[in-house]
């Protein structure tokens, strides 16, 4: 692999980056705004538990599909241009969201709306990666990692609060006036850059990679409703695998690939990419997870909801606005804050899982604890991926950046969403069959019942917050095993040879 180019440092860069958060920031609330919305959805459009995980991931599918591509077009034909596309595909797709009338029609806006918002996370860490130098590049890409997380993390509240005054479609169409404040700021102070010479969008890779993950994802999603051997799921998942072998495939001959597969060759990248997906498993998840247990299990609003979110928004954001995971990555090295960052996530989903059964209190430990191991996780992996990638090509690094953190989050809502489908019709009384948690509220006859749906309904989320814990932590040392065997052997290339040292 080439050697990184040096860049040198954009006398407006501390505003550029600003202006970039903000236009980041849009995409970012939408991720988790719609997880506090669920039960009105439930209830106001008749939407099943499959129905609100379609919501969320064909978000998150879209783009995680389209990253790679869209990357690739960014640096080919500008950074600042795809930063203007992506917020005005956004703010229209908004629009249109805010609108539905059925989950199908919902569903097909927020798939709208990843493209847009697929064009907008690439560009934003390109246009990092342009304009600072390696030196603050680890704390620029920190703060843009506070704004990832905290829009993440505050989505939930700042649904909560809308919700509490209007009706279920302000949560998108509020995106709209920010779409329009960051587009104009965009246009104003981010400086046009590309690479006229880079590769062309590959489309059929693309193709491929979106029918391959959509494929995986559908599969996971039906199983609990079709039964994991019927031809509904086995059918899609053969589709999806086909499809995702199909893509590594193609990525291989084609001559101006979507995704370099060369890249795999290097250990800090693939440690970087494991943790990476891993950390948005668990955090997507797990959000999924919390607002349904929030409002289902212990009966709070909207509003109550969402602002329980705010310890978790708050430990990542203070951390990173005080550099603590730059000042830890330059003492401990990548793997040893990767590995300590992602302990503390799969820890603190642990204690939401067993300390928040029966209340608040003891969650609050947990939502802490997930927000000091993201803050320092998150900025190791996503310098360490883009340091493995030359900075000509910042547009694609910043594409697999962001197909990791999408794929990873839709994923999340996918495995630990099924997870708790399962154990929650395997634990609902025989005479009781519907799809969500108020349908079979409904469906209950007398007290008794109605006590084991929501027992049946609150250990299912029990146990998804634990398997979610268990794949955060077991990526993370899968992630930091191969981030140190990759400084072991950058260490090795730079001591002098036994002989060398002799003379």
């Amino acid at each position: 692999m080439t050697a990184p180019a040096q860049i040198q440092p954009h006398p407006r860069r501390w505003l550029i980056l600003g202006v970039i958060c903000l236009a980041h920031l849009t995409v970012l609330l939408d991720n988790t705004v719609l997880n506090v919305a669920i039960p009105s959805l439930t209830k106001g459009m008749g939407a099943s538990t499959a129905d609100i995980q379609w919501m969320i991931s064909a978000y998150s599918l879209a783009q995680s599909g389209l990253l790679l591509t869209v990357g690739s077009a960014a640096d080919r034909y500008g950074r600042k241009r795809a930063l203007m596309t992506g917020l005005g595909l956004f703010g229209i797709g908004s629009l249109i969201a805010s609108l539905a009338e059925s989950p199908g029609e919902l569903i097909a806006a927020r798939a709208g709306m990843g493209v847009g918002g697929a064009i907008l996370m690439t560009s934003t860490l390109a246009v990092i990666v342009q304009v600072f130098d390696a030196e603050e590049r680890v704390r620029a890409i920190g703060l843009w990692s506070t704004v990832l997380t905290f829009g993440f993390a505050a989505g939930p509240l700042i649904g909560g609060v809308l919700l509490n005054r209007f009706w279920w479609g302000s949560i998108f169409l509020v995106n709209v006036p920010v779409a329009v404040l960051g587009l104009t700021a965009v246009t104003v102070y981010v400086p046009e850059s590309r690479n006229p010479l880079g590769d062309r969008p590959d489309l059929p890779g693309a193709g491929l990679s979106v029918i391959g993950m959509l494929g995986i994802v559908y599969a996971i999603i039906s199983g609990p409703v079709h039964g994991w051997s019927s031809s509904d799921v086995l059918l899609p998942a053969f589709v999806g695998i086909a499809g995702m072998t199909g893509f590594a495939l193609w990525e291989r001959r084609t001559p101006h690939p979507m995704l370099d597969l060369r890249f795999f060759r290097d250990r800090r990248f693939v440690g970087a990419v494991a943790g990476g997906v891993l950390v948005a498993f668990g955090m997507g998840g797990s959000l999924f997870l919390l607002t349904q247990h929030l409002q289902f299990v212990l009966g709070y609003g909207p509003l109550k909801a969402g602002l329980c979110t705010v310890p978790l928004a708050l430990s990542i954001a203070l951390l990173n606005i005080l550099g603590v995971g730059a000042r830890l990555l330059r003492r401990l090295g990548t793997a040893g804050v990767v590995v300590l960052g992602m302990t503390l996530i799969a820890l603190g989903l642990a204690l939401v899982s067993v300390l928040g059964r029966h209340g608040y209190g003891g969650m609050v430990v947990g939502l802490i604890t997930m927000g000091v191991g993201i803050a320092m996780a998150s900025p190791a992996m996503g310098a360490a991926i883009m340091g493995a990638i030359p900075p000509e090509r910042a547009g694609i690094g910043a594409g697999v950046n962001g197909t990791l953190t999408e794929f990873g989050n839709g994923l999340g809502n996918a495995v630990l969403g099924a997870v708790l489908n399962s154990r929650f019709a395997a634990l609902l009384p025989a005479t009781i069959g519907a799809g969500s948690l108020p349908a079979a509220l409904a469906a209950a006859h007398g007290q008794e019942q109605r006590t084991a749906v929501a027992h049946a309904f609150a250990s299912g989320v029990s146990v998804s917050q634990l398997v979610g814990a268990a794949a955060v932590l077991a990526g993370g040392l899968l992630a930091a095993f191969l981030l140190h065997r990759a400084d072991r052997a950058d260490s090795d290339r730079r001591s002098p040879a036994p002989a060398e040292v002799a003379a």
